[in-house]
């Protein structure tokens, strides 16, 4: 049985957590506006700020629960997760306060399973404790997210001591953070004539190292300054790092990114779920305060088909989510098969961008003029929807695999006609109930 239930002691804390967003981290939204700011560690006064926020987080046993018990975590579960997520989404400082920012949480996650005891104490540590950014710099310039077109790649080659040492050349696209990271994860061609999935190795690379030049950090819509972004066009210039950087085995780099993703797609489209939530809220106390034509806006039906719709399609998107976080939970308990979830999490993909396009775009719209000013969050919101379209992954890659899944259970028809076609079905019945339409 499907059950998102859960236990009275944990609802406390997502009504504490409720609280804590709307009062301090969404205050920390209006106070430190600026795209990626919540990733800048040099900022002395948010971070002032920030530290004792992070303290009531890690007090009430909330800071950094994205990890699973066997990774040193509280071990919530996903759907535990995904209901907290749902009001983190609500800030974008949220993240940072909890200790879940993307993509530190993901790589926190990597090093907790492949790094060595010396990586874990020197960067993991601090990762956790917030006092440190890292980068995820896999996309490439010529080929986007698709692996079969990766170039930058990595060979052992002897340093001056005569150790194996590996040399990083090459192109990374979209680096997000590298400019404030201390480290990055970089995956890497290895064993080109190798297959797919066995071609590449991920490595950990420290910012100081030399020959990695960042040659833009790209900006997106949001961002202030165009040539002052948050995503980085990095060349990678016979960059060496020790023998031992390499995480996990070698040609293993596709199942060591892949870790990274599963929760990370629920955990997104829950944050998604939780400024929908805002949105949705934003739109109803608009139409019954604002007046047109001598009525309230919500009087006006186009209005409440809005309204009605937004409703709709949000629970049907949170259902759709916390029944994949259910099942990842079943498949983490031995209830049911390992990859049992991955159908659904495309599902949450696909849906996310969706969701978050149409419900803050009809309170936009509500909204009028003041909706696409930047006197309110709507504008800012809406313009950065997009990007949930590439994150973990194109949404039409999913969308592909998500078919092809469902096409590789369907047969094909024996003859001419689909197997619901009528005439042939009633032929059939009748064959079998000759009688049935017998008067007597």
């Amino acid at each position: 049985m499907i059950d998102f239930s859960i236990e009275p002691e944990f609802q406390a804390k997502l009504d504490w957590m409720n609280a804590f967003v709307r009062e301090e981290c969404e205050t920390m939204d209006l106070l430190w506006p600026e795209m990626g700011a919540n990733f800048e560690t040099h900022r002395a006064d948010a971070r002032r700020h920030l530290k004792p926020l992070q303290d009531q987080v890690k007090a009430q046993g909330l800071w950094a629960c994205h990890l699973g018990p066997h990774l040193g975590g509280p071990g919530y579960g996903q759907v535990k997760l995904g209901l907290m997520n749902e009001i983190i989404g609500r800030s974008s400082w949220a993240p940072t306060v909890f200790g879940t920012a993307a993509p530190d949480t993901g790589n926190a996650e990597i090093l907790a399973m492949f790094g060595t005891p010396e990586q874990k104490q020197k960067y993991l540590g601090p990762l956790m404790d917030g006092d440190i950014v890292s980068c995820f710099s896999m996309t490439e310039p010529q080929g986007g997210a698709d692996p079969g077109e990766f170039t930058c790649k990595a060979t052992l080659v002897k340093n001056d001591k005569g150790e194996d040492v590996w040399e990083i050349e090459g192109e990374k696209w979209f680096s997000s953070n590298a400019k404030l990271a201390t480290f990055l994860l970089v995956i890497c061609v290895t064993d080109p004539d190798k297959p797919l999935t066995e071609r590449m190795s991920m490595f950990i690379v420290p910012t100081d190292t030399p020959g990695i030049n960042i040659l833009r950090n790209v900006a997106i819509a949001g961002d202030r300054d165009p040539e002052n972004g948050h995503h980085a066009h990095i060349r990678y210039e016979k960059v060496r790092v020790p023998f031992d950087h390499m995480l996990g085995e070698r040609g293993g780099g596709f199942k060591v990114a892949q870790a990274r993703l599963g929760g990370g797609r629920i955990h997104h489209a829950m944050r998604t779920v939780g400024i929908c939530n805002r949105a949705l809220e934003m739109m109803l106390e608009r139409v019954v305060s604002r007046r047109t034509r001598g009525r309230t806006l919500g009087d006006h039906q186009m209005v409440q088909d809005k309204i009605a719709s937004s409703i709709v399609e949000l629970e049907a998107f949170r259902l759709l989510v916390l029944k994949t976080a259910w099942i990842i939970d079943e498949v983490e308990e031995g209830r049911l098969p390992h990859g049992s979830a991955r159908n659904h999490i495309g599902m949450c993909k696909i849906g996310l961008v969706k969701i978050y396009h149409d419900v803050v775009g009809r309170s936009l719209e509500l909204h009028g003029s003041l909706g696409i000013s930047l006197d309110l969050p709507l504008a800012k919101w809406y313009g950065g929807h997009m990007s949930l379209a590439f994150a973990d992954g194109p949404t039409d890659v999913h969308k592909s695999q998500l078919a092809r899944a469902y096409m590789k259970k369907a047969k094909p028809v024996d003859g001419i006609f689909p197997s619901e076609h009528i005439p042939t079905r009633t032929a059939a019945a009748l064959a079998r109930y000759p009688n049935a339409r017998d008067a007597k």
